[in-house]
């Protein structure tokens, strides 16, 4: 086996590690010079700053049945919403208002919401000068064109894993492969493209978690979001345990940065509701996003993917400078600006 000091050296230096190497990675008993390396890489590649997007989850009504989803469709304990067209519209104005350069739009996969209806809605935003992200599921490449032409920049759909036998398990009716085709369309027709890992699924193994770090490089992303398993009592994974999750993905995270140095990988939420200083530790550990909720009142509690979700109570201003403050107590910035990918080393090269 090659030493740990050789990897995270190689790593660092090439941003390349083969399939060996990174199930030796994930498999450290105490991984404190992965994280400290992931942290060097990213202040190089996109610097002290950490860029916030203003999330609004604005229904929770979702076609799919996903074993691990607090909203699958067959969790009939739900509470159910949906916010319509103007109060989305409104959110993202109040955003605006807070400082952010970008809104993130993310439901379940809600019917109600036709690709016309979205595109309106992006169109509308797009004149206040906000960047839009999207966070829909999956949709047919005629779908993803026409928010593309309203002016959509980005959008997140986290491949969950690349295990095909383990997807479609665990996503009845679903279809790895389309799951696939979506990124591919999605990158082809301009969007920055966002995906993910779910990190302790039951039946996950260090080796298909390797497979998902290699699947996002050669794609490749634009941003990563890796989130701990947490299992929903109203699923059929309610009695499954969160031991080891969190350390393992933060090891994912930081390995991300690694291999591409330069793209744009959040502190989940998620993170937190495991360890109360969750968010700061994967800052430190190569995350450079962080994606406070504007959402307003009930819905803030009932957009429950995962138990013990943080902030639920709070204002979208509240959180605004809650996390500022957070970001500042490790020495690092609040960058409000767009954050397209690349966006520093462009910057620092036109400085020179």
């Amino acid at each position: 086996m090659v030493a740990e000091t050789e990897i995270l050296a190689k790593a660092k230096a090439t941003h390349t590690l083969a399939k060996e190497e990174i199930i030796a990675l994930l498999s450290l008993p105490d991984a404190r010079a992965l994280f400290q390396t992931a942290d060097e890489v990213r202040r190089q590649f996109v610097g002290d700053e950490v860029y916030l997007r203003g999330l609004i989850e604005f229904s929770n009504y979702c076609k799919n049945d996903c074993m691990y989803c607090g909203i699958r469709r067959s969790n009939l304990q739900a509470k159910r919403y949906r916010l319509s067209p103007q109060e989305i519209v409104k959110l993202a104005e109040k955003a605006a208002g807070y400082g952010y350069k970008t809104v993130v739009l993310q439901s379940g996969e809600d019917g109600w919401f036709s690709a016309d209806k979205m595109a309106d809605i992006v169109r509308q935003i797009k004149k206040m000068g906000l960047a839009v992200t999207l966070s829909l599921g999956e949709k047919t490449r005629e779908e993803y064109a026409l928010y593309r032409q309203a002016g959509a920049d980005r959008y997140l759909l986290r491949i969950e894993t690349t295990d095909k036998v383990l997807y479609e398990k665990l996503d009845p009716q679903m279809s790895w492969l389309n799951r696939a085709r979506c990124l591919t369309d999605l990158k082809a027709l301009g969007y920055e493209v966002g995906s993910g890992s779910l990190v302790g699924l039951p039946g996950q193994t260090a080796e298909s978690l390797a497979d998902d770090l290699l699947f996002f490089k050669q794609i490749p992303v634009d941003m990563a979001g890796i989130g701990p398993f947490i299992p929903h009592p109203h699923t059929p994974l309610a009695n499954e345990t969160t031991n080891g999750h969190f350390e393992l993905a933060l090891k994912m995270m930081a390995i991300m940065r690694l291999l591409l140095p330069d793209i744009n990988i959040p502190a989940t939420t998620a993170m937190e509701t495991l360890h109360p200083q969750g968010r700061l530790l994967a800052l430190q550990s190569g995350a450079n996003v962080v994606m406070p909720n504007v959402t307003e009142g009930e819905p803030r509690k009932m957009y429950e993917l995962y138990p013990g979700k943080i902030c639920t109570s709070d204002t979208p201003e509240k959180c605004r400078y809650c996390i500022a403050g957070k970001i500042e107590s490790i020495g690092r910035t609040v960058q409000m600006s767009y954050g397209f990918h690349g966006e520093y080393l462009k910057n620092k090269a036109q400085e020179k």
